[in-house]
């Protein structure tokens, strides 16, 4: 299958990172895209990825020296998940995962999927991607999943958060936003906006937070990407307990740049300061919420 004509291939050779992260450190956020002649991307898919399968991930992982990983479900597999639970199925223990589905997903499904090491749902909220549903689906899958004792993360663009506030406060289950709910970095950090989120996160105590891809978000670059940081450390000082970070490879929908994964990791000590910071933010949280209590 082949892809979008401008997108934009995972980086090849990244560089070994400065920092070395903690034994037991968890990317918490990654994806695999097919191969799609294994694993069909969606007929509804808003894109078309290059192939980037679990051997890749697998030796990503090892590479920047973490343990484990959580590959998250991606906009371009939709509700099927296998590629995904594959890549679990495969990792003999080392990850899990975060699925995407719709209402007429079987309980006996959801029992496989929570087998293989699948421990939450993903919703997109980001209009350029998806189209959004009204919050009433969102509300059914929850019920569905909780008993499970699964988690939701929530993908939305800054502007969004006032419109979904009602959804997302009244969730009965953990919620993880991803990427620090995507804020607009040329606005100051105590601004209207980003104090919106951080209002979230107090508020909220059910709720984490991704500080991750800086990529994403930033307007200066690579490879320190420093009008991000304040705004990740913000979280992680004010909420040390309920943040997670990953690496988002193999980086899908970028169009400044293909970020060095080894850059990325290097950006950690700038957002976690203390060396307690980061092994929370790398150890201590995801294996609370995606490891202990579970087989």
């Amino acid at each position: 299958m082949t892809p979008d004509l401008d997108w934009l291939t995972y980086h090849p050779n990244p560089s070994k990172p400065v920092y070395i992260p903690p034994p037991g450190a968890v990317d918490a956020h990654c994806h695999v895209f097919g191969p799609g002649g294994v694993f069909p991307y969606a007929p509804e898919r808003r894109y078309t990825p290059v192939d980037a399968g679990k051997d890749a991930l697998f030796a990503l992982r090892d590479f920047l020296g973490f343990e484990r990983s959580v590959i998250v479900q991606a906009t371009c597999h939709g509700a099927d998940n296998s590629a995904m639970v594959d890549a679990l199925r495969a990792a003999g223990g080392r990850a899990r995962g975060v699925a995407t589905i719709r209402p007429d997903v079987s309980d006996a499904e959801l029992a496989d999927m929570d087998d293989a090491g699948v421990r939450g749902v993903r919703f997109n909220f980001v209009k350029r991607l998806v189209d959004p549903e009204p919050d009433a689906y969102y509300r059914e899958l929850v019920d569905r999943v909780a008993p499970l004792g699964w988690h939701v993360v929530i993908y939305f663009e800054a502007a969004d958060l006032a419109e979904r506030w009602d959804l997302f406060t009244s969730l009965p289950v953990p919620v993880v936003v991803d990427h620090l709910g995507r804020p607009d970095v040329t606005k100051p950090v105590d601004g209207a906006e980003f104090g919106l989120f951080l209002r979230f996160m107090a508020e909220n105590p059910n709720v984490w937070s991704k500080v991750s891809c800086p990529e994403r978000l930033s307007r200066q670059g690579p490879p320190h990407y420093a009008d991000v940081r304040p705004f990740a450390r913000a979280v992680v000082e004010r909420h040390p307990d309920r943040v997670l970070w990953g690496t988002d490879w193999p980086h899908p929908n970028m169009k400044s740049h293909m970020p060095d994964d080894g850059h990325l990791v290097d950006v950690i000590p700038h957002i976690a300061p203390a060396e307690e910071l980061r092994r929370a933010l790398l150890v201590g949280n995801p294996a609370r919420l995606y490891w202990e209590g579970q087989s």
